[in-house]
């Protein structure tokens, strides 16, 4: 996928395993792992982490297979999901240190329009995510209220 505010070419990601089933390899049993999740939860760990942490750490290959609904939906299920989606809140962090950094230095003006790139994109996922019913239907992105949420 090609980035949406550079002039740069997207970059390759990794392929998913062929088979849809757990494979036989791994040494973590099922509850094992669901219990790894659920501890990660806890301590504030973020899904996309969670999954990354599996895989490179605990060797889990496939945790659809495994578990036989994706992260999130299992997260979900045990009522361990955040209240604000991963990616969106990744991108109201960078948006707070941009903001941070441009009060620090003003003259820094291609931090400012990459600001509002970043801006743009929370408008853009909070749209989606409000017609999906993940985030309330009034909720805006706004600066200082933001600022608060991240802290």
């Amino acid at each position: 996928m090609a980035r949406l505010h550079s002039k740069k070419k997207g970059k390759a990601g990794t392929k998913r395993p062929k088979s849809k089933a757990a494979p036989t390899w791994s040494t973590l049993k099922p509850a094992e792992i669901k219990e790894n999740i659920l501890k990660m939860a806890k301590e504030g760990v973020p899904p996309t982490k969670i999954g990354i942490i599996l895989r490179d750490q605990h060797s889990v290959a496939n945790l659809r297979g495994v578990l036989g609904m994706s992260l999130k939906a299992f997260l979900k299920k045990e009522n361990a999901l955040g209240e604000y989606p991963d990616d969106l809140l990744n991108l109201i962090k960078k948006a707070v240190r941009m903001t941070n950094h441009i009060k620090a230095s003003k003259n820094d003006t291609a931090n400012t329009v990459k600001l509002g790139h970043v801006e743009s994109k929370i408008h853009r996922l909070a749209k989606y995510y409000s017609s999906k019913g993940m985030l309330p239907s009034g909720w805006k992105y706004d600066r200082e209220k933001v600022a608060l949420l991240v802290k």
